[in-house]
């Protein structure tokens, strides 16, 4: 049948093998990342394990960021690492669509949990007084657990979808992962409401908590206005600019990416996009958070203290 046929398919993913002397450098350049990523991240988590100051609700859902940027990077990287010293980049029907499902997962989790986080900020800029009774252990918990729910729904319906169409003719995916448009350009058939329903959906996922981010950041910021004090505009703003940074560098290249027509895409011009969203990006959020923010700057201090000098 044309379903087993399917599910027998072994994809071969192309990677950076068309810079085959350059090889070297891009498994020393992501492998510094990688361990960078996993590194930084797994200190965020312990600093804010460590420190009572820091338990607080924009903590709790900076761990959930930090251990979700291990996973999201974890999904493509160790891969990537291996098809550079292997001649072998190919990978199974099965193997492909758990890649795709995790990567999803992930992403769109980490889409709601930044979200979450500006609620957060918004509620601690703009209602102060009853910041603590609103976010309490149970609020945080279940919008954390919220987005993590959400994240598996869409991955399981997205990656559901698409690897029960048909697969035909060529089984090479021009990238360095299983992602959808690549993939979407292997099955048969004309795929356009196919890719209709994938750009509905992913919009749906990507574009309705950046708006609630986008509400949440308006009223902060026309908050932030109403202070007189320039000392306390600064310091008021002082603690969204972390998260601020972070939406941005993570929404303006996976809007780009998922809503837009097949008839725009470039596999070159994805391929740079996706590096920057999926490995930039979580290398980068331990080094914003920890060099922006004066608590995380802290705990860093007194854990090094304690680690390297216990007796004093």
């Amino acid at each position: 049948t044309t379903g087993n046929k399917t599910s027998a398919i072994v994809f071969v993913i192309l990677g950076f093998s068309h810079h085959p002397d350059m090889k070297v450098v891009f498994f020393i350049l992501f492998l510094c990342i990688y361990i960078i990523t996993v590194l930084g991240n797994l200190i965020i988590l312990l600093v804010i394990n460590m420190d009572p100051v820091l338990h607080t609700p924009m903590y709790f859902f900076l761990r959930n960021l930090s251990f979700l940027e291990i996973c999201y990077t974890s999904v493509t990287l160790p891969r990537v690492l291996v098809s550079l010293l292997s001649s072998d980049t190919s990978i199974s029907f099965a193997g492909c669509a758990a890649q795709m499902y995790f990567f999803l997962f992930f992403g769109a989790t980490e889409c709601c949990l930044l979200a979450a986080m500006a609620y957060d900020r918004y509620l601690a800029i703009c209602s102060p007084l009853h910041y603590m009774d609103i976010m309490n252990k149970k609020v945080c918990m279940q919008l954390a657990a919220s987005s993590w729910i959400c994240g598996n729904l869409v991955a399981l319906g997205h990656t559901t979808f698409i690897f029960s169409l048909p697969f035909c003719g060529s089984n090479v995916i021009n990238h360095f992962f299983c992602e959808i448009q690549p993939v979407l350009m292997l099955v048969c058939g004309d795929t356009y409401w196919n890719e209709l329903q994938i750009i509905l959906a992913a919009a749906f996922v990507i574009l309705m908590p950046f708006l609630l981010i986008l509400v949440s950041y308006s009223l902060i910021v026309s908050s932030i206005l109403k202070i007189r004090s320039a000392k306390g505009r600064y310091k008021a703003f002082s603690t969204c600019f972390s998260h601020l940074t972070v939406v941005t560098l993570f929404y303006g290249t996976a809007v780009f990416i998922y809503i837009r027509p097949k008839s725009s895409y470039s596999l070159e011009v994805d391929k740079v996009l996706s590096l920057f969203y999926s490995v930039l990006t979580p290398v980068l959020n331990p080094i914003i958070y920890s060099l922006r923010n004066r608590e995380v700057k802290g705990a860093l201090f007194n854990m090094r203290r304690k680690l390297f000098h216990p007796s004093s």
